[in-house]
């Protein structure tokens, strides 16, 4: 018998955002609006909101609802900012932060994971999200700059191209670390000088490209 899709994505807001410290309003009006079983195979929607990443083909993840939910707290969006996000996936964050903020440019270096993003997105009517199938390391240079980017594939060190397209106030969310276990980091300008802010431990797929993981 199919779950109550509306319900557990309640419960998934009550019981592994806010009870786990999750603030911004902002963010959790987000989570309660966009429906993650939209993202997934219909086989999946029965475990759309469960307490973990899911499979999306090509070994790739649909994230975890808490950590779609910090990384996007993280980023303090207000909803007038431009952001870059690098690593489409099933377009879940991607359809988030178009809640978040003004405009959202993701870049998809799995084409096939970008077409079906495309099609999904596409049809939840967004029009302030802009699409690209590339190698996000290089960002998106005729659009930048960015008040945020972020990177939601785990990455070995820093794009210099990423933090080069941050307007003087940006700041870029990411993790960091090995290909295992990650990092969540924020990196800022603010104050007239690089500094980092560390949000806990998480693990992501690997980031391919340039300045992904170089198997």
């Amino acid at each position: 018998m199919a779950i109550d899709l509306e319900n557990a994505r309640e419960r998934m807001v009550v019981e592994q955002l806010e009870r786990r410290g999750i603030k911004d309003q902002r963010v959790l009006d987000a989570m309660r609006r966009i429906a993650r079983h939209r993202f997934l195979p219909a086989e999946l929607h029965d475990h759309a909101y469960d307490d973990g990443p899911l499979p999306i083909g090509d070994a790739q993840t649909i994230s975890q609802p808490y950590m779609v939910a910090l990384m996007s707290e993280v980023a303090e969006l207000k909803g007038v900012e431009k952001v870059l996000e690098v690593g489409t996936g099933s377009g879940y964050q991607t359809a988030v932060l178009a809640y978040l903020a003004a405009d959202v440019y993701s870049i998809e270096f799995n084409p096939h994971l970008h077409d079906r993003a495309r099609v999904i997105l596409n049809s939840m009517g967004l029009g302030n999200v802009f699409l690209r199938a590339g190698d996000g390391s290089d960002g998106w240079p005729e659009e930048a700059p960015f008040d945020v980017i972020m990177v939601t594939a785990a990455m070995p060190g820093i794009a210099l191209a990423l933090l080069n397209q941050l307007t003087p106030a940006g700041r870029l969310i990411a993790p960091i670390g090995e290909d295992e276990l990650q990092t969540l980091v924020r990196i800022s300008h603010a104050t007239g000088h690089w500094s980092e802010e560390y949000f806990g431990e998480c693990r992501f797929v690997k980031m391919t490209g340039k300045s992904g993981f170089q198997d």
